[in-house]
């Protein structure tokens, strides 16, 4: 039995979603962030940095989102999370889940967080540059698919494209949201229709997102 520590609109949903695709056994542990659950000692004993995701497997707490990633793929290597292991394709989905999380979501952290930097919020200048640096990452992303895809290994759907379409689903709210790309919007919307994804949204409760339907 797997415990999942999670907050909705997070980066635990790509958990939760593994956890779904690979049909685990599993309970879900929600962390109010309006009521700063994140920060009670409790949780800070499991995860000392008072963030989500937290993964608990038979009493050890797992934290990083790519490296709980891994773990599933390698606890459930039949469910197809990643393309098999010691083939070119799985070092290449392991590249890929560190690319998304050392450039887009390490770039989310201070578009959303400004205190990172010591700003209460931005001014508009350093927002634009934000701004940019996120759409660079899109152009790559983008270029990336329309040459390789439709998916970022390929012809095989694997946990970076469900973290990706996670982190997508972040810019929502933004001045250029990732669906404006067509092959990236493409790529949520396929991820986005599978059961997966519509049960977390449904155990969850995460503000709706509707990327479109799939070319």
């Amino acid at each position: 039995m797997y415990t999942l520590y999670y907050a909705p609109n997070t980066a635990s949903m790509v958990v939760h979603l593994a956890l779904l695709e690979a049909q685990a056994a599993y309970q879900l542990e929600k962390v109010d962030f309006s009521i700063r659950a994140q920060k009670d000692p409790a949780y800070l004993a499991l995860n000392p940095q008072g963030v989500v995701p937290t993964l608990v497997h038979e009493g050890v707490a797992y934290q990083e989102t790519p490296a709980i990633l891994m773990l599933l793929a390698e606890h459930f290597p039949d469910a197809g999370l990643m393309p098999a292991a010691g083939s070119v394709a799985h070092a290449r989905s392991r590249e890929w889940l560190f690319y998304l999380s050392h450039n887009l979501h390490a770039t989310y952290r201070l578009w959303f967080y400004p205190e990172t930097l010591g700003f209460s919020d931005y001014p508009s200048g350093l927002k634009e540059d934000l701004q940019t640096r996120m759409a660079g990452f899109w152009d790559f992303l983008e270029a990336h698919l329309q040459k390789n895809g439709p998916y970022l290994c390929g012809d095989q759907l694997s946990l970076a494209d469900f973290y990706l379409t996670v982190l997508m689903r972040w810019s929502r709210h933004m001045p250029r949201p990732a669906t404006g790309w067509p092959a990236l919007q493409q790529l949520a919307a396929r991820v986005a229709q599978r059961p997966s994804w519509q049960l977390m949204c449904e155990r969850e409760s995460p503000e709706p997102w509707h990327p479109g339907a799939p070319a």
